[in-house]
């Protein structure tokens, strides 16, 4: 009887090895299409973009915007609903959060505007993260064709297996976008640093020059007050 309680326990543990298996070979298909975007781009000087983000009804859509590097860092962002209305605008802003709540169904326009600066273009990065979709990870239904087996023969059921699985991809999920943001702020901060030094290592070159052109101008100047022309008669 023993013996063949362990065959039974290890052909359950078999069972559930292989199932999990089989998930992880689908698991690009099981999760559905990741919708969070992200993109940096080049705002030219005088000029706006737009990009257009659709969305479902009562979903969440998170907007995080940074200039990463030009002149003043600033500039001006605005979201549009699919209905025409200004549900946000910021003028002459270097970074921002928002999120809209609840979604509408359409498409929703964000818009960044450097028309205020006529000679400095602009590095903008930012990232769409949006919940409430279609293609999220909600229960039973990202699971097909998964039956739990007979209860008798696991140790642990299958339910607990997939809260753990999607727990797991929704940390991980939120871990590359932090990572985004962090690697962002990172570029923000190295041209700014680069900008920085630029300008610290020309005024010191014009330092330097002016303060060589009023040597040479006092040790000239001391130079002819002690110069005596007068002849000396013998």
């Amino acid at each position: 009887m023993d013996l063949l309680r362990r065959k039974e326990d290890s052909g359950g543990r078999v069972l559930v090895l292989a199932v999990v298996f089989g998930w992880c070979l689908g698991s690009v298909s099981c999760f559905g299409q990741n919708l969070d975007s992200e993109l940096t781009f080049l705002l030219q000087a005088g000029k706006s973009e737009c990009f257009f983000q659709t969305a479902i009804k009562n979903g969440t859509m998170e907007v995080e915007y940074q200039v990463i590097s030009g002149a003043g860092m600033d500039v001006d962002f605005t979201i549009i609903s699919p209905e025409g209305v200004h549900l946000i605008f910021e003028s002459r802003r270097s970074d921002g959060v928002h999120v809209v709540e609840p979604t509408v169904e359409g498409d929703y326009e964000i818009c960044f505007d450097n028309s205020f600066s006529r000679f400095s273009e602009k590095m903008v990065f930012f990232e769409i993260i949006i919940e409430g979709q279609a293609g999220d990870v909600t229960g039973d239904e990202e699971w097909p064709g998964l039956e739990e087996p007979d209860g008798s023969l696991l140790e642990y059921k299958l339910d607990d297996i997939r809260e753990s699985m999607d727990s797991l991809h929704k940390r991980l999920e939120r871990s590359r976008q932090m990572q985004t943001v962090l690697r962002a702020f990172e570029a923000r901060d190295r041209n700014l640093l680069e900008d920085n030094l630029w300008r610290v290592s020309f005024w010191s070159c014009a330092s330097v020059l002016v303060m060589l052109c009023v040597a040479l101008t006092q040790v000239y100047t001391v130079r002819k007050l002690f110069d005596d022309k007068r002849r000396v008669c013998s």
